[in-house]
């Protein structure tokens, strides 16, 4: 059951892949009556990973739960009216195409304004709507390159060469839809005071960029640069690093304030650490005092021993052992979908008044006319 903070609010969503779509998901989680406009062909994400039975992808269902889908080629001028007619009755529009192309679908700014004045229209695309990349096409690793997400994060290898990381899931997508989703909620905040809408012009890029104070203003200071796997957040320290056990799994630690770091060391038994804490970074040979340490056991002993003791430590957790988690299992975060195809659904990450999220109902495929009869019905 969607939360009722945005009942009543109409969003038309003709955005594909997850940046977009995971935005309006937040906005239908809210309450929105979310429409998921999608060509003939399908959003390519139908396709993307494994299938169900239908044929369709369980990663599409899960960034459209809640939501109409309405099929309409806005090539075609009959489509193309029922498209602006629901543009119309809606509050929000959510795309993400490139620079130019609304305007090729005769759905510009003017005819938008037209159409609707009060429309928040958010337009979400991979570097902005202007400046010399904007028609560049990229996906998320590109984003995380050019927004600071990449250069230092990661490993070193062996031969000591940098190693940016992949990251699991894209950062960038994500950051972009929670992003699109809260500066929406605020436009339609402001417009209830101005019965004014607004252009929201949204870049994955800058979504992670607008992340990076911390790391831009280190690079300018000596001694701080963000180097990769040379700091304390990104590798560098002893006391904020993850740790390979004897049974091949991964542990992590993260007893930044000395009070955490004093409880590790006497629970390990190594009084002698405390006052290495700070030493120059990276800490190379403390980082391995404490990998061959960790290397003794398993990681199941290390979370006997360890886990009870307040100093930010906690075993890496599977993605299969995700759900089952008693800390995971106790907040009702995760469900496993009813069906024989396997899914796990994560619901708005909100308890509102001690009550847990509500599940979301599946995708349902519409057409323009019955939504179209359900807007004015309401109206």
């Amino acid at each position: 059951m969607a939360l009722p903070f945005l009942a009543g609010v109409r969003v038309v969503d003709v955005s594909q892949y997850i940046p977009g779509p995971y935005a309006s998901l937040m906005l239908a989680d809210m309450g929105a009556d979310v429409v998921k406009v999608e060509p003939p062909s399908g959003d390519p994400m139908r396709g993307l990973g494994p299938r169900d039975r239908d044929g369709i992808s369980p990663f599409w269902k899960l960034m459209n739960g809640g939501k109409s889908v309405v099929t309409l080629d806005l090539k075609v001028p009959a489509q193309s009216e029922a498209f602006a007619a629901l543009l119309t009755r809606a509050d929000v529009l959510v795309e993400s195409y490139r620079p130019g192309v609304m305007e090729r679908l005769g759905f510009g700014r003017e005819r938008l304004q037209a159409l609707n004045p009060r429309l928040v229209h958010a337009a979400l695309s991979g570097y902005g709507q202007t400046g010399p990349w904007r028609l560049r096409t990229g996906h998320d690793l590109n984003y995380m390159a050019l927004g600071g997400g990449l250069a230092a994060s990661g490993a070193l290898g062996w031969d000591r060469e940098r190693r940016p990381a992949n990251m699991a899931p894209p950062v960038a997508d994500f950051a972009s839809g929670l992003q699109t989703a809260m500066t929406i909620c605020g436009a339609l905040v402001g417009r209830g005071r101005s019965a004014k809408g607004a252009y929201l012009d949204l870049s994955l890029t800058e979504t992670v960029l607008a992340w990076q104070s911390l790391n831009l203003t280190a690079a300018l200071r000596p001694g701080f640069e963000p180097a990769l796997a040379a700091n304390l957040l990104n590798g560098g320290a002893a006391c904020y690093q993850i740790y390979r056990c004897a049974d091949g799994r991964f542990v992590t630690l993260a007893a930044i304030e000395e009070k955490f770091w004093a409880n590790f060391c006497a629970a390990v038994s190594r009084p002698e650490w405390v006052g290495r804490q700070w030493e120059a970074m990276p800490q190379t040979t403390l980082v391995k005092d404490l990998a061959d340490l960790f290397a003794q056991e398993p990681a199941s002993a290390w979370e006997n021993r360890l886990g009870p003791i307040d100093c930010c430590f906690g075993v890496v957790v599977d993605p299969a052992e995700v759900p089952d988690h008693p800390q995971v299992v106790d907040r009702g975060m995760l469900v496993r979908q009813d069906s024989s195809d396997l899914a796990i659904e994560a619901l708005f990450p909100v308890h509102v008044d001690g009550a847990a999220p509500g599940r979301r109902p599946g995708p349902v495929f519409a057409d323009a006319a019955t939504v179209l009869g359900r807007w004015q019905t309401a109206s």
